[in-house]
């Protein structure tokens, strides 16, 4: 037997068993209509009724019921290739390894799992869609009753003849120019729901959640275990159920999944408004500073062109100019953001052991609170600084020591002439202090020593 020969046998005995084990399934605990339902499981009959009610079923990779499933409308099949190549993530992004999924008539899906069978690790739908001779041939030996069938057969990934939604698809589309008679000038706000990256998210996270190389690496690491896998967790996930009890109505892949359709978190990052930790303990908040946006890489930025020497022309100080008046920018940003995002008077905690000006700075709000009676003198003290408005000086040098600290670490030569430098930058960029920008001078506070 020649390998075509071979090839055409195991396609049809792969067929075969596949529809015998449908009889059989059928015939279990059957007395009567025996010889009905084996007719009915013929190679050829079954084949014949497949073709048939394949029409009833459509591979789809964006499922319209998904939204609602009174939905009447288009379905669509979009192989990720075919799809504009976005940065974000999106059904393009998974390439060829994607599932179709199967919308219609519930009642064919066995249909679909026919499609499905494999030889060589190949689809039976896969190599009719490539005109496989071999599968034709293995399908019957009337070469146009073949055809016939495996043109049927293709016929589960085809195009939609006319293209419609419908309101329950929510297909919300927004102009964005003004010219409502141009379809061109609408943008789509909610496209259709795609099965397939909805499956491979579904995948991704199970494993996750239940796979057992991730289960033995969560549990070391819960034990404080070393663990040669690397342990991958999905915190803050929401499972929408679609379909309810049927979720076979809704879509194949659906049904397999349970009807579970993850939703991951999106929501902003949290400060603990009521537990700031990150700032208990510590003697300077600066050190939180280098950890803020941006920051560690300005001073790096700062640090590479000192080190570099260049030639003083004006260019030189435009770019140096640039990188102070960022990190000065970022200094007021810290502020603000440190400022929104903690309970007024969170620096009366025992643990708060940040110097008194940046107590200032960080929790003005607790300037307005009344006085606690067993701490009444501080209290007044604090409401009684933060008004004088001395502090927003004391911590532009402290910054200033700072930023000379991290200077002189990084091997730079730098002293008074740049603390004054820092410490006057600071105070021109940071515009969001909270008082009149009039300071006195610094060449009075240069007399009190450049650290403080």
């Amino acid at each position: 037997m020649n390998g075509s020969q071979e090839r055409r046998r195991r396609f049809r005995m792969t067929i075969a068993s596949f529809i015998q084990s449908r009889r059989d399934e059928k015939l279990k605990g059957k007395d009567n209509d025996v010889d009905a339902i084996t007719a009915k499981y013929d190679y050829a009959t079954w084949l014949a009724d497949a073709a048939r009610r394949v029409g009833q079923i459509q591979a789809v990779t964006h499922v319209l019921k998904a939204t609602h499933p009174d939905a009447r409308g288009s379905s669509v099949h979009a192989a990720p290739a075919t799809l504009t190549q976005h940065r974000e993530i999106g059904t393009h992004s998974l390439g060829e390894d994607y599932a179709d999924d199967i919308v219609g008539n519930a009642a064919a899906l066995d249909v679909y799992k026919f499609l499905k069978l494999e030889i060589d690790g190949r689809r039976l739908l896969d190599c009719l869609l490539d005109d496989d001779p071999d599968l034709r041939a293995a399908l019957s030996d009337d070469e146009t009753l073949a055809q016939e069938w495996a043109s049927a057969f293709k016929g589960l990934i085809r195009p939609a003849t006319r293209y419609s939604s419908h309101g329950l698809a929510k297909q919300l589309y927004w102009c964005v120019t003004g010219e409502p008679s141009k379809d061109e000038d609408f943008h789509l706000l909610q496209p259709l729901f795609s099965s397939a990256l909805a499956h491979a998210v579904h995948a991704d996270i199970s494993d996750a959640r239940f796979g057992e190389a991730n289960v033995q690496a969560r549990q070391a690491m819960r034990s404080k275990e070393a663990s040669a896998s690397d342990y991958h967790d999905y915190r803050g996930l929401v499972a929408r159920k679609l379909g309810g009890t049927k979720p076979q109505n809704i879509s194949q892949l659906n049904s397999e999944r349970g009807g579970v359709n993850y939703l991951l978190a999106s929501l902003p990052p949290r400060w603990d408004q009521d537990l700031p930790r990150q700032f208990l303990g510590i003697q300077s908040a600066l050190d939180r500073f280098r950890r803020y946006e941006g920051v560690s890489s300005l001073v790096t930025a700062l640090c590479h062109f000192l080190a570099a020497n260049p030639a003083p022309t004006m260019e030189t100080r435009i770019e140096r100019e640039r990188i102070e008046q960022a990190l000065g920018a970022s200094l007021a940003a810290f502020g603000l953001t440190v400022q929104g995002s903690f309970v007024p008077g969170w620096t009366r905690d025992e643990n708060c052991r940040l110097s008194h000006c940046q107590k200032l700075w960080l929790d003005p709000g607790r300037a307005k609170l009344p006085p606690r009676p067993e701490y009444k003198e501080e209290d007044e003290a604090f409401e009684h600084d933060f008004t004088w408005q001395d502090w927003p000086d004391e911590v532009a040098m402290q910054f200033g020591n700072w930023l000379n600290d991290i200077l002189e670490k990084r091997g730079l030569p730098v002293g008074t002439v740049e603390y004054t430098h820092w410490v006057k930058q600071a105070i021109v960029e940071v515009t969001e202090w909270p008082a009149p920008m009039q300071r006195r001078p610094i060449a009075a506070r240069e007399e009190e020593g450049t650290h403080v």
